[in-house]
Protein backbone atom coordinates (compact mmCIF):
# COMPACT_ATOMS: atom_id res chain seq x y z
CA UNK A 1 0.00 0.00 0.00
CA UNK A 2 1.16 3.25 -1.24
CA UNK A 3 0.03 6.60 0.18
CA UNK A 4 -0.97 10.43 -1.18
CA UNK A 5 -0.30 12.82 1.55
CA UNK A 6 -1.44 16.56 0.24
CA UNK A 7 0.09 19.33 2.54
CA UNK A 8 -1.16 18.67 6.25
CA UNK A 9 -4.59 17.56 5.12
CA UNK A 10 -5.02 14.84 3.97
CA UNK A 11 -2.94 10.83 3.98
CA UNK A 12 -4.37 8.30 2.13
CA UNK A 13 -3.57 4.84 1.71
CA UNK A 14 -3.90 3.68 -1.88
CA UNK A 15 -2.43 0.27 -3.49
CA UNK A 16 0.27 1.13 -5.72
CA UNK A 17 -1.33 0.43 -8.61
CA UNK A 18 -4.34 3.23 -8.60
CA UNK A 19 -1.78 5.64 -7.09
CA UNK A 20 0.15 5.30 -10.06
CA UNK A 21 -2.73 5.82 -12.26
CA UNK A 22 -3.79 8.98 -10.22
CA UNK A 23 -0.94 10.26 -10.02
CA UNK A 24 -0.84 10.40 -14.02
CA UNK A 25 -4.28 11.56 -14.01
CA UNK A 26 -3.64 14.13 -11.21
CA UNK A 27 -0.30 15.46 -12.88
CA UNK A 28 -2.15 15.98 -15.70
CA UNK A 29 -4.94 18.33 -14.51
CA UNK A 30 -2.40 20.49 -12.29
CA UNK A 31 -0.25 20.70 -15.03
CA UNK A 32 -2.60 22.68 -16.49
CA UNK A 33 -3.51 24.82 -12.81
CA UNK A 34 -6.73 22.70 -13.51
CA UNK A 35 -8.23 22.37 -8.85
CA UNK A 36 -10.73 19.91 -9.04
CA UNK A 37 -12.05 17.57 -5.84
CA UNK A 38 -10.80 13.94 -5.24
CA UNK A 39 -12.91 11.73 -3.64
CA UNK A 40 -12.35 8.02 -2.15
CA UNK A 41 -14.55 5.85 -0.02
CA UNK A 42 -12.73 5.65 3.72
CA UNK A 43 -11.35 2.63 5.06
CA UNK A 44 -13.80 0.82 7.06
CA UNK A 45 -12.11 0.93 10.53
CA UNK A 46 -13.52 4.99 10.33
CA UNK A 47 -16.55 4.33 8.98
CA UNK A 48 -19.14 3.27 5.60
CA UNK A 49 -18.75 6.92 4.44
CA UNK A 50 -16.00 8.93 1.97
CA UNK A 51 -13.75 11.78 1.95
CA UNK A 52 -12.91 15.07 -0.61
CA UNK A 53 -10.06 16.84 -0.88
CA UNK A 54 -9.83 20.09 -3.30
CA UNK A 55 -6.69 19.42 -4.88
CA UNK A 56 -4.63 22.85 -6.32
CA UNK A 57 -1.23 23.74 -7.31
CA UNK A 58 -0.69 25.67 -3.95
CA UNK A 59 -0.34 22.82 -1.59
CA UNK A 60 2.26 19.97 -2.05
CA UNK A 61 1.38 16.69 -3.04
CA UNK A 62 3.35 13.54 -2.35
CA UNK A 63 2.59 10.21 -3.66
CA UNK A 64 4.74 7.83 -2.01
CA UNK A 65 4.91 3.97 -3.06
CA UNK A 66 5.21 0.61 -1.28
CA UNK A 67 6.83 -1.30 -4.09
CA UNK A 68 10.10 0.37 -6.28
CA UNK A 69 9.33 -1.67 -9.76
CA UNK A 70 7.72 -0.06 -12.63
CA UNK A 71 4.13 -0.48 -12.80
CA UNK A 72 2.11 -1.29 -16.08
CA UNK A 73 -0.46 1.30 -16.72
CA UNK A 74 -3.97 0.68 -17.90
CA UNK A 75 -5.10 2.97 -20.57
CA UNK A 76 -8.77 2.24 -20.75
CA UNK A 77 -8.73 2.84 -16.76
CA UNK A 78 -6.78 6.38 -17.37
CA UNK A 79 -9.23 7.18 -19.82
CA UNK A 80 -11.93 6.01 -16.81
CA UNK A 81 -10.00 8.49 -14.28
CA UNK A 82 -9.26 11.11 -16.28
CA UNK A 83 -13.49 11.62 -17.44
CA UNK A 84 -14.10 11.62 -13.89
CA UNK A 85 -11.80 14.51 -13.31
CA UNK A 86 -13.11 16.11 -15.82
CA UNK A 87 -16.62 15.97 -14.58
CA UNK A 88 -18.26 18.48 -12.28
CA UNK A 89 -18.12 15.75 -9.53
CA UNK A 90 -14.32 15.61 -9.79
CA UNK A 91 -12.00 12.91 -9.55
CA UNK A 92 -13.70 9.71 -8.08
CA UNK A 93 -12.62 6.79 -6.54
CA UNK A 94 -13.27 4.01 -9.65
CA UNK A 95 -11.63 0.68 -9.50
CA UNK A 96 -9.66 -0.98 -12.42
CA UNK A 97 -12.13 -2.72 -15.19
CA UNK A 98 -11.57 -5.95 -14.72
CA UNK A 99 -9.71 -6.04 -11.99
CA UNK A 100 -10.26 -9.26 -9.43
CA UNK A 101 -10.22 -9.30 -6.02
Amino acid sequence: MGKLLYGALAEIEIDDRMLSHLQIVIGAKLRRREGFYFSWPDDAAVGEGHSSVWLDCALPLYFRYASSGPLIINRAWLEILTMSANSTQGLQWIDEPGARD
